[in-house]
């Protein structure tokens, strides 16, 4: 059901992303202040000297000014949108070569000057993008768009996106509301977006960008950050501690995420031209795929640091809802196909005539079946088999995950399955010596289930080697209650 007509810019940066991770208020906003430097940074290096005369670039902001270098200031237009009281001064077009100067807000208590390069523009009390905070910048070298929003829940989220595209489609969004307050004001200020011309930027911009931002972000989850302070000042006797293992595991996985989201970002670019040749296209195809398999297996690391760090592993009941498993399986499948397939494994799935409705966590549930059968193929040698079955279980539904090594000829001897030799890496993580894998351990993987209302069983069976079952809660039919007379 939609609640506001104009999607609002997180929303739209979630339908490009592969995910979107809500996380605590305090760490979201410490990527947000880091990528407005990192932002800054990137102006700074890319922006030629400050000239009176002309005008290097846009910058669309809210809730306020972003930038407070004097060359920024100088050299870029700056209009912010705010979600305070109607204002009609506002409404009064920033400043353009032919224009009268523009205004800034007339309830602004922090400078009363008049700024020569901003104005200000409302937005509606109701309208969903005033509990975001965002920044969208337009050069002649790129264009780039940053959101911070603030859900119901209490969490929030940030992401970003060098994409041409997504950056138009969020101004299309941020443009349909000016166009409702002053289509006027609209046509003068995409006229001047559109001298920015929406070209892939170079790729070592986004190296830079990438590595100014992991840079920082390091040092401030090294060094602790007072954000995080504020969530906390007053630790209860029954608080946790910080686990180092856990804290480790999560800038790990925020080191290996953030560049492979960069090249993933310039591998989609580079698809997006039509003048390359077929093979190129299949092999940025493949580097694509590598990329977001990745991501999605660091996303996952980083969600199970997340539960370890909380009391109880148990979900809240809104977290879990009736969903389609054979939705989710359609998108699955093919996938584990494909990483048995690379592996030199064979699969098999036997499904029942029709799946029952399940209750879990639709954003998670595909996430941590795929990573499992991830985790479970990189443990299996070459050739071996690989027999997925799902069944009806009483009130829950079974799937069960065995490997079968070999030959597969039901006359010839089986031979003992040897498990695969594993070393634990703190408390979260194991190594396996022979493939060079990490994964999660039993403990934290058993918890990412538990999170999603599953249940994972591990058990070794001779001439098998390690069977994993799990087990999901099916929905529970509404029947009314009989009334005896």
């Amino acid at each position: 059901m939609y609640k506001w007509i104009l999607p609002s810019l997180s929303e739209i940066l979630a339908e490009n992303q592969s995910s979107v991770a809500e996380c605590s208020p305090a760490k979201a906003e410490r990527q947000w202040r880091v990528s407005l430097a990192a932002t800054e940074h990137l102006l700074l290096n890319t922006l030629a000297d400050p000239s009176t005369d002309t005008t290097q670039g846009l910058v669309l902001a809210a809730p306020a000014p972003l930038f407070s270098q004097p060359k920024l200031i100088q050299s870029l237009q700056t209009v912010t949108f705010t979600a305070k009281p109607f204002n009609p001064l506002a409404l009064m077009p920033f400043q353009m070569p032919d224009a009268i100067p523009g205004l800034s807000y007339a309830n602004a208590s922090v400078n009363e000057e008049i700024a020569p390069h901003e104005s200000v523009l409302p937005l509606l009390p109701a309208d969903p993008l005033g509990t975001e905070q965002f920044c969208l910048v337009f050069t002649d070298k790129f264009r780039l768009v940053l959101v911070l929003a603030t859900h119901k829940n209490g969490k929030k989220t940030f992401s970003f996106s060098f994409e041409p595209e997504v950056v138009q489609q969020a101004w299309r969004s941020l443009g349909a509301r000016v166009m409702l307050a002053n289509p006027e004001f609209f046509a003068r200020l995409d006229a001047l977006i559109e001298q920015y011309s929406p070209v892939a930027p170079d790729y070592r911009m986004m190296i830079e960008f990438s590595q100014f931002l992991l840079q920082e972000l390091t040092e401030a989850e090294g060094t602790g950050d007072k954000g995080d302070k504020e969530n906390n000042p007053c630790p209860t006797p029954n608080a946790q501690s910080p686990n180092p293992d856990v804290e480790l595991l999560q800038a790990f996985a925020h080191e290996v995420r953030t560049p492979l989201t960069t090249i993933r970002t310039m591998t989609r670019l580079l698809l997006k031209r039509r003048d390359l040749d077929p093979g190129v296209i299949n092999r940025l195809k493949i580097i694509d795929h590598e990329c977001t398999e990745q991501i999605d297996r660091m996303e996952l690391l980083f969600k199970a640091a997340e539960l370890e760090t909380t009391a109880s592993a148990k979900p809240s009941k809104t977290q879990l809802t009736p969903m389609s498993l054979d939705q989710v399986l359609q998108q699955s499948i093919p996938r584990w196909e494909q990483a048995a397939h690379r592996r030199n494994l064979t699969l098999n799935v036997i499904l029942p005539q029709q799946l029952p409705t399940v209750v879990s966590n639709p954003a998670m549930l595909d996430q941590v079946l795929t990573g499992l059968m991830e985790n479970f193929t990189r443990s299996l040698p070459s050739g071996s088999h690989i027999q997925v079955q799902v069944i009806p279980a009483g009130d829950q539904l079974k799937l069960q995950l065995s490997p079968q090594f070999g030959c597969k000829d039901s006359n010839k001897a089986a031979t003992p399955a040897r498990p695969p030799i594993r070393k634990a890496l703190g408390q979260l993580l194991m190594f396996q010596p022979e493939t060079g894998t990490i994964s999660l351990n039993i403990a934290a993987t058993k918890h990412l289930f538990q999170a999603i209302g599953g249940k994972l069983i591990v058990r070794q069976r001779p001439h098998y080697g390690e069977v994993l079952t799990i087990f999901l809660p099916l929905e529970v039919s509404k029947q009314k209650p009989t009334v005896k007379s």
